[in-house]
């Protein structure tokens, strides 16, 4: 479990306890209980089965596929894979591939309805762009109408496993995965995934050998260059 929920669940019961303390009647402190369980159950962080074979890129989060598009980018097309999780998917995001961070940008932003399209440009957001396994990607935690936190602890500069536990944003939100014009994407829209489980493209063999070439398998060139805010 994530300690946002230990933190959250047990100052509920404390409330709990101290309400029914003071009102000398159990059923007040029901709501504190409910809330306490939920926070609990919210904050859950399963263990994930993680695919090991080479040219695997995995869901970045838990929830619903509702785009699966060729985008247009000043460098040549990509694809975008868009992932909206609600309030009851486990919001721990993990990472994608192998590889290192070689770039992490928070952007403020507004909180419209993550469903829309439209928040992929105007919401709080924090864009990870990661190289590895000859491969570059951009993943993007993207705030929505209820979440109010992105959570990524991680620097420029840190190295990740292909499945690994890198931050989370609290209460229903989306995910945006952006891939070479060359992954073979193997989800469709409508389909539910699993962080760090659900396979969400395969690369060709030649993929793997190195570092990507100027131009070719990078996925950073559809994210246009903002000013940046302190992740809080």
């Amino acid at each position: 479990m994530v300690r946002d929920g230990y933190i959250y669940g047990l100052s509920l019961l404390a409330i709990a306890a101290i309400v029914a303390w003071l009102t000398g009647a159990w059923f007040w402190a029901i709501p504190p209980v409910l809330l306490a369980a939920f926070f609990l159950w919210f904050f859950r962080d399963p263990q994930r089965a993680v695919p090991s074979a080479p040219g695997l890129i995995v869901s970045p989060a838990d929830g619903l596929i509702t785009e699966a598009v060729t985008i247009s980018t000043p460098s040549g097309e990509r694809q975008r894979v868009s992932i909206f999780l609600n309030v009851f998917d486990v919001h721990v995001n993990r990472a994608p591939i192998s590889g290192l961070l070689t770039d992490v940008s928070y952007h403020k932003g507004q909180f419209v309805n993550a469903m829309n399209p439209a928040c992929a440009e105007c919401n709080e957001r924090n864009i990870v762009t990661m190289r590895g396994e000859g491969i570059e990607i951009v993943f993007t935690q993207i705030a929505g109408l209820i979440a109010r936190r992105i959570v990524f602890p991680l620097k420029a500069g840190a190295r990740v496993q292909r499945g690994q536990r890198v931050g989370m944003i609290k209460f229903g939100s989306r995910t945006d995965l952006i891939l070479p014009a060359d992954a073979r994407i193997q989800v469709r829209v409508g389909q539910r995934v699993k962080g760090g489980a659900t396979i969400i493209a395969r690369m060709a063999d030649a993929a793997m050998a190195g570092n990507p070439p100027d131009g070719h398998r990078s996925a950073s060139a559809a994210i246009e260059p903002e000013n940046e805010g302190d992740l809080q």
